[in-house]
This record gives C-alpha cells, sequence and structure tokens, in this order.
C-alpha cells in the first residue's frame, strides 16, 4: 500500500471505500473529502457518515490532448450504499490537464444510519498521470441538518438543533440559516442549537458604535450583537494540541456564520448560558413584521479561514445585491498619502489659524501632510439646552443641531493675519501654501450629532422633524453609550428620506465649491434606530447610504469618502461605492489602557470589514508613548497613514520611518490582519500570546509581531478571570515564519524554491529560513518587531537574491516595485525598482562586482556572512533603478 493511503487509513474513521486491491479512507479538505483512485477503477461505497446534499468531484493523473472522458457503468442503489464501475479512456498523452464534466444527477438512498437525497456528481476534473496513482475525488458537502445536528461536512456543529430552523442551500458549498415562527413580529430570538467544543473568533458590537473581538468555545461566550463568528475544526489527531502552529494542515477547516440582512430584518448571533446559538431578526419598525426569515445567517466553510471570508462575502455581494466587495470599488487616492486630522489637536475648537500653524509645524519638520482632514467644530449648529451661564447637563453635547450647511464663523473672519474670508479663500490658501493634494470635511450621517434644526429657516425645505431614538434589546445588552442614551432623552433632527438626497448634494455640493475634495461621514449607527416609520432600520439606512453615495459621486473624484461609526450590519452590508471606513472605537491619547485594545481590535475586525472597505486605522500622536507601537501598526495596515498631532508636537524619527520625503506612505496591499495561529487566542488578556499582523507588498511579505498582554483589557471582560496586569511577564516570546504570510507565492515569481530572507527592523538582523522554519521572537509590554519576509529567487546556477527595501522604514518591502534579471556567459545582472531614498537593502548570497543607481554606480557594503547587501539611495525621492552587476 502506497505512503499517501497509509496517511489516508489513519486520518479519517470513517467507513472505507474500496478502491481496486486498496482500501482507503477519505480525508478530510477543503469543503469536503480527498480519496485516491488508480485511473481504472471499481468502487463500493458504503455511504459514509456526511451531511446532504454532496457532490462528488473526480479528477485522475491523465495527461491528453482531448479530455479522457469517464464512464459511469453499473450504477446501483442498496442498503449499503451505491455501486459504480468507473473507466477511463485509454488515450493518454503527456502535456494537458482536462476537464469531463457530467450532469449532476439525484439518488435516493436509505439505510439503518441516514437517510436523505444527494445530488450525486458533477465537475469531475482531470489532472495528473496516467499511471493509476494519483487519481483524486473530493466530496464538497453543504450545511444540513441530520439526526437533530447541524453537519458542515463529516462534523455536528450544533447538536439539537430546533425544529423550525430551516437550511436553504446556496452556492459553492454555502447555506442560508432560517427559522419559522407562529406568530409574525418586529422581533424573532431563534434558537440554532447547542455549539460547544469548538474555539471561534466573533466580532460583536460591545458599544453602539463599535466591534471587537471575542475569543472562545461555547455558545456562552458568544456575545449579543455578533456580526461574524469564525469557528475552527480540528480532526481528533489535532485537537489535543491546540497551541500547534501548523495551522495550514489538512486536519483543520473552518466554519463561518455571517449574521446577514434579509428583506427589512437584520440579523446577529449570541449564545445562551446552557450553550445555544442564537439568530436574533429585526426590522427595527414594529409594523414590519413577519413570521419567517429564509437568509438570515450565510454559514460557509473552508480551509483556509481568509479565502473562506472573501468568498463568502462574494456570495452574498451577488445574492444580496446591495452591497459590493472591496474589489469592486474604487479606493480613494489619499490613502497613499501622509495625513493629518485636527480632531485630537482641537477638537471642536479647530480654527484657521491653529490648521494654519499645525501645517507649518509639519513642514518645518520636513515632513509635510498632503492630505488634511478638518473635524468637528467648522459646522453652523446651535444647542437648545444650553441655556445662557448655566452649567451644561451632561449628555446634552449631543442634542446639538446643525442649522446651515455653509461653515461658521471662524471661518469667515476677515480682516487680520490670522484669519480668513470664508472657506474657500482658507482653503486655497492652505493648498497653495502647504501643497496638500486633498482636504475632506467631516460632517456626521444626520448632519450633525444631534441631527438639524427643525425650524432651521435653512433646514424646512429638506422637512426635517423631531425623531427619538428608540435602541434594540442588544444594544441594551452590552455596553450602553452616553450619546445614545442621550439622544433618546432629547431626540434627533431627522432628514426626511425623500430628501436627504437633496440635503447630501446641497451640502457637498458647496464643500465642493469651495475647494473641499471629499468628506468624513461620522454617526452612521444612529439610523438603526430611528427606523420607526420609515420601514424600518435597514431600508432607512439603505436609503441614507444610498444617497450618501450618489451624491459622493456626483460632486467629488475619486470616491473621497471615509465612513465612521458604522459598524452594524446594517452599514456594512449597505455599502455599495464607499471603500473607508473606520475599523475600530477612537485612538484615545489619555487612555493608557486602551492603546493595545484599539490595534487588536482594527486587526481582527479587519477580517470581516477588509472584505468590504479598506480599513482605516485612525489617527494616532507621533509624539507619545505608544507612538512606535501604533506606527508600527499603521505602516503594515494597508490603510491611510495620519495622525492628530497638536502643532509644534511631533516626533519625526517615527515620522520618517512612515512618510517618504514627497508625503507618500508605503502602503501594503491588503487589510492588515492577525495571522492564521493567532486567530483563536486572545492577545490582550490570555497573558500568554503575542498578536502577529500579516500583510503583503508587491514582491514580498510583511509581519508585525506585537506584545498586547497587561497593558488593557477588553470592554465586558472580567479582568480577574484571566492572567493580565501584574500577572504577565515582562517578556513574551514566540514564532515568525514564512508560513505567517498568507498569499507569498503569488509575489514570489516563479523562481522561488521555497527560501525566504528574513529582516527584522529593529534589530536590524538578516536571515535566510525555509518556508516551514522560524525565527523566535521576544518582546516586552507594548513592543513590536516587523519582519520583511522576502522570497529567494532562484536567478541563476550560483546566485540567490531576495530585495528587502528600505531598511530605515518599518514597512521596508513596500518601497520595492518591480525586479528583473538577465543571465549573460560574463554572469548575472538583476534590475530592482525602488521607490523612495535611504539605505536600500538585498539579501544575495554572493558579492556584486558592481552597483549602479540611476546610470551611476555607487558604493556598496556586503556582509557574507548573513548575505546583506546595502547601498545608499541619495537624492530625491523618486523611482529609482538600481542596477546590480555579478
Amino acid at each position: 500500500m502506497s505512503s499517501a493511503a497509509q496517511h489516508l487509513l489513519k486520518t479519517f474513521p470513517f467507513k472505507m471505500f474500496r478502491a481496486t486491491q486498496c482500501l482507503l479512507k477519505p480525508l478530510p479538505v477543503a469543503n469536503g473529502y480527498l480519496i485516491s483512485l488508480p485511473a481504472n477503477f471499481t468502487t463500493k461505497t458504503p455511504l459514509p457518515y456526511l451531511s446532504t446534499p454532496f457532490k462528488l468531484h473526480l479528477s485522475w493523473s491523465l495527461s491528453s490532448l482531448s479530455p479522457p472522458p469517464l464512464f459511469l457503468k453499473n450504477k446501483t442503489l442498496s442498503s449499503s450504499g451505491v455501486t459504480s464501475d468507473g473507466q477511463t479512456s485509454d488515450s493518454a498523452r503527456p502535456g494537458e490537464d482536462n476537464t469531463v464534466v457530467i450532469k449532476e444527477e439525484e439518488l435516493t438512498w436509505q439505510n439503518q444510519e441516514i437517510s436523505g437525497s444527494y445530488p450525486h456528481v458533477s465537475d469531475w476534473k482531470s489532472n495528473g498521470n496516467s499511471d493509476g496513482g494519483g487519481a483524486k475525488m473530493t466530496i464538497t458537502a453543504k450545511p444540513s441538518i441530520t439526526d437533530s445536528g447541524l453537519m458542515v461536512g463529516s462534523r455536528v456543529v450544533c447538536n439539537r438543533v430546533a425544529e423550525n430552523l430551516v437550511v436553504s442551500p446556496e452556492s459553492s458549498g454555502s447555506a442560508f440559516l432560517g427559522a419559522t415562527s407562529p406568530a409574525p413580529s418586529s422581533r424573532h430570538v431563534f434558537n440554532v442549537g447547542v455549539l460547544e467544543g469548538y474555539r471561534f473568533i466573533c466580532l460583536f458590537r460591545a458599544k453602539f458604535w463599535w466591534m471587537i473581538p471575542r475569543v472562545g468555545k461555547s455558545a456562552s461566550e458568544i456575545p449579543m450583537e455578533t456580526q461574524m463568528l469564525l469557528l475552527e475544526v480540528r480532526e481528533e489527531s489535532a485537537l489535543d494540541d491546540e497551541n500547534s502552529s501548523d495551522m495550514t494542515s489538512e486536519s483543520t477547516f473552518y466554519v463561518l456564520f455571517l449574521p446577514v440582512l434579509d428583506g427589512p430584518f437584520r440579523t446577529s448571533l449570541q449564545g445562551t448560558s446552557e450553550n445555544v446559538l442564537q439568530f436574533c431578526v429585526e426590522s427595527g419598525d414594529p409594523s414590519v413584521q413577519a413570521s419567517q426569515v429564509l437568509e438570515a445567517v450565510l454559514i460557509n466553510s473552508g480551509d483556509n479561514p481568509f479565502e473562506l471570508l472573501k468568498n463568502s462575502i462574494k456570495i452574498l455581494e451577488k445574492r444580496k445585491g446591495t452591497f459590493a466587495h472591496i474589489e469592486h470599488k474604487k479606493a480613494p487616492p489619499h490613502l497613499d498619502w501622509f495625513g493629518w486630522c485636527t480632531w485630537d489637536a482641537f477638537y471642536t475648537e479647530v480654527n484657521p489659524q491653529g490648521i494654519r500653524e499645525g501645517l507649518q509645524s509639519f513642514l518645518e519638520g520636513g515632513c509635510p501632510p498632503k492630505f488634511l482632514i478638518i473635524d468637528d467644530g467648522w459646522q453652523e449648529t446651535i444647542n437648545e439646552f444650553h441655556k445662557g451661564s448655566k452649567p451644561h447637563i451632561d449628555g446634552t453635547q449631543f442634542a446639538t443641531r446643525l442649522v446651515d450647511i455653509r461653515e461658521n464663523s471662524k471661518f469667515k473672519s476677515s480682516g487680520s493675519e490670522s484669519s480668513c474670508i470664508d472657506l474657500h479663500d482658507f482653503i486655497q490658501t492652505i493648498k497653495e501654501r502647504y501643497r496638500l493634494k486633498f482636504v475632506y470635511m467631516w460632517h456626521a450621517i444626520i448632519g450633525y450629532w444631534g441631527g438639524v434644526l427643525p425650524s432651521s429657516k435653512m433646514m424646512e425645505k429638506y422637512n426635517p422633524k423631531l425623531a427619538y431614538p428608540i435602541q434594540s434589546p442588544g444594544n441594551i445588552g452590552n455596553l450602553r453609550d452616553i450619546a445614545v442614551d442621550s439622544l433618546e432623552k432629547y431626540g434627533v433632527g431627522i432628514i426626511d428620506p425623500e430628501k436627504i438626497f437633496h440635503f447630501y448634494n446641497d451640502l457637498h455640493g458647496y464643500l465642493a465649491s469651495s475647494g473641499v475634495d471629499g468628506v468624513k461621514v461620522d454617526v452612521q449607527n444612529i439610523l438603526e434606530t430611528i427606523g420607526k416609520g420609515y420601514g424600518g432600520r435597514v431600508l432607512l439606512t439603505r436609503q441614507y447610504q444610498f444617497a450618501l453615495d450618489e451624491s459622493i459621486a456626483r460632486n467629488f473624484k475619486d470616491n473621497s469618502l471615509i465612513c465612521c461609526m458604522s459598524h452594524n450590519s446594517d452599514s456594512i452590508y449597505s455599502s455599495r461605492k464607499s471603500a473607508v471606513a473606520r475599523a475600530s472605537e477612537d485612538f484615545m491619547p489619555k487612555e493608557p489602557t486602551f492603546q493595545t485594545v484599539h490595534i487588536a481590535s482594527v486587526a481582527f475586525n479587519s477580517l470581516l470589514l477588509g472584505e468590504i472597505v479598506v480599513p482605516d486605522w485612525d489617527t494616532f500622536h507621533s509624539n507619545h508613548s505608544t507612538a512606535e507601537f501604533h506606527g508600527a501598526a499603521r505602516a503594515l495596515g494597508g490603510c491611510a497613514v495620519y495622525v492628530s498631532d497638536r502643532p509644534g508636537t511631533h516626533d519625526f524619527r517615527i515620522l520618517k520611518r512612515l512618510v517618504l520625503p514627497d508625503g507618500s506612505v508605503l502602503r501594503a496591499k491588503h487589510p492588515g490582519r492577525p495571522t492564521r495561529d493567532c486567530l483563536f487566542k486572545d492577545p490582550v488578556m490570555d497573558g500568554e500570546s503575542l498578536l502577529k499582523i500579516w500583510n503583503l507588498n508587491k514582491l514580498s511579505g510583511v509581519v508585525g509581531v506585537f506584545n498586547c498582554q497587561g497593558a488593557g483589557n477588553w470592554p465586558m471582560k472580567d479582568a480577574e478571570a484571566v492572567p493580565v496586569l501584574a500577572s504577565t511577564p515582562t517578556f513574551l516570546s514566540g514564532h515568525v515564519s514564512p508560513l505567517d504570510v498568507e498569499y507569498l507565492d503569488q509575489v514570489a515569481g516563479d523562481n522561488w524554491r521555497g527560501d525566504s530572507a528574513v529582516y527584522a527592523f529593529y534589530s536590524g538582523s538578516l536571515s535566510r529560513l525555509s518556508e516551514k522554519a522560524n525565527l523566535e521572537v521576544s518582546l516586552a509590554v507594548l513592543k513590536c518587531e516587523i519582519f520583511t519576509i522576502s522570497p529567494v529567487r532562484v536567478l541563476g546556477q550560483n546566485l540567490q537574491f531576495a530585495p528587502i527595501g528600505l531598511l530605515d522604514m518599518y514597512n521596508s518591502g513596500g518601497a520595492v516595485e518591480a525586479l528583473e534579471h538577465t543571465n549573460h556567459p560574463a554572469g548575472c545582472r538583476v534590475k530592482i525598482s525602488v521607490r523612495g531614498c535611504g539605505r536600500f537593502g538585498a539579501y544575495s548570497s554572493k558579492k556584486p562586482l558592481s552597483c549602479i543607481v540611476d546610470m551611476q554606480e555607487e558604493e556598496f557594503q556586503y556582509n557574507a556572512e548573513g548575505g546583506l547587501l546595502t547601498l545608499k539611495l541619495q537624492g530625491e525621492c523618486s523611482l529609482r533603478e538600481i542596477k546590480i552587476v555579478y
């Protein structure tokens, strides 16, 4: 028996498949099972304990110039299973992979263990040899209910499934969960079943506006308002070692639950103390009722969690038609330039003079921003609850309402050096003087925090009226929010949904005429509380979001919109065009225990948000005790890089590790997300786990490692139940491997053989590692290290080479744009395109003869022991051409 067959026998406990002379067991793979068969075979197949329905996919190792037919013969049905004889053609020739498609058939069968209806065979694919040793058959099992168990593949995900639960198959092995009720209502809570024994990561709204992650092992740990649930399903041989770093093996797959929108209803997940997983559907309007929902939760599975999330969002995109995947959106250009936001610098006291002073101090430090966000404080507002000199009642500040779409008096002064004529004059002046490319203005989705003033003459054409928010039980069941609680009491001036496009169009048209390039739109979740009388929360949110998208497209170039406070699924799954959204609660410079929570929240939230928008990591302060920590995270977050420093309060040493002299940043390709081996660990409070965040550049990968332990607590998490603070070691250790970077092979090129050069930013060390090897890293609390992982290309018989990039930038590899090489009898020449200036580094297996930069020969240093080649890129910050001659 072959070693592959022996491996199969060891790894799967189901009934055996008989193939010629070998007894083989199916091996679990992504969405199904794998069985090796020879090219000519006879099978008598007792059906294993699989859920229904499933598809059989057969691929065998044949190479022929024409598709080799597969004949299914003597197909019979019996209590013991299905018997089929199959034979391939004998016209095998080398050089081609072929596909044979057999129309799907349905078989009905029954025996003592299980009964059901199976679509039998489809999508039979061939690839490989004709020697009979390499055939593969994959069974893809869709979620189903069998014997009161919710099954995904061979595994029971939930036991004691509710009788009113409905499973509706969807494409690509996925399905929707729904349920029925004897009576209609605007809010239902349905049981799924008992969920326990699987490690999970979930994303839930701890606060009204924002999601955070939580890990656990049973449904009792799943909070209300959960909007994503990812389970890790490991076979018995792997269950005993949860700390195993090999998360890419075929013994592990993942099950994803995404609560979504179904018509006017919005869904969230939650667990009970009895470990029952539930989903809650609600319309937000007592008059919008239903007795059943059939597409409330998408359930899907796969062996790669990142692909699983991407594919699932694309399934929803196609099925629902209410939002778009990030690949189908235009990302605004401000993402690639350094920015400054006025919020933490001035809060609502922002004014033209302060903005000028801030821009001037950046310019003098050699790090001028290219985009500016003028945050809250520029609008004409009024607060009817603030009476003269009387002390303000806490919470009334959120009832401030918008009076006019034009700027307030601070931006309308005239006659002095420190002021401006109007907003247009001010923006024109600062763009010319400080060479700003983009200026964004802040506003709330309802105008201002308290909406618009219904009695305002400027607002009356939008038919505003006062509405009083109603929070759902999920909002109240987690952490209360003072802003929403206050608005419940004082009301919101809501614009007629039929007029909301006109409001946005007037506001944005005025801003665009003043030289504004885009907007940051805040307070978006508030719409879920004021859906009564408007068809409910989902329909009201969608109407506002669609109007916002259309106004942005009409008035601004390049989809220039940043969404904020928009972490409810109503907004997430109504995002048709908006391509950037804040990914966590604000950076809070005065809250020392919130810094690690902020970093971890964005990384985990990006698992979901990053498939729909570019996650925005918010501002940070360059001159702050945690500036290195935040700066490093943003360098590999694939996001905009912007700060909120007060004028004259900067650390340019840190900024210049993020920003090139021309104001551009080295932005990575994807959202920064936790590595696969970090997905089900708590990097903030378990006292032992480091947080690793991965990303890709054009020719390399990057992994940031952060010690977030002992410096903060998750909201709603009992600090006494976990080892934190005093019990956390001063240093924590972990490992970094090329395997931490997903899709590294996609940027490695054809000359990669599996090794990588790994450069550590802070230590300056360079190592060469095989694909599965690792390096140990040890970090103190609130410390980090960044590893550039560059595949080693074999460029000649005696030359292996890997570009690292600009060694003094956090994301070194982001500077490398392209690599070419030519081999000559006399040697090899490597040409690299690099963006920026400073120290350039690369791994080289041998010392070059010379290095030429933009046609000029330059000095270089070469360390023969480690293979590090370095040279200095002088002059302007532009695209440079480096030629290395061997």
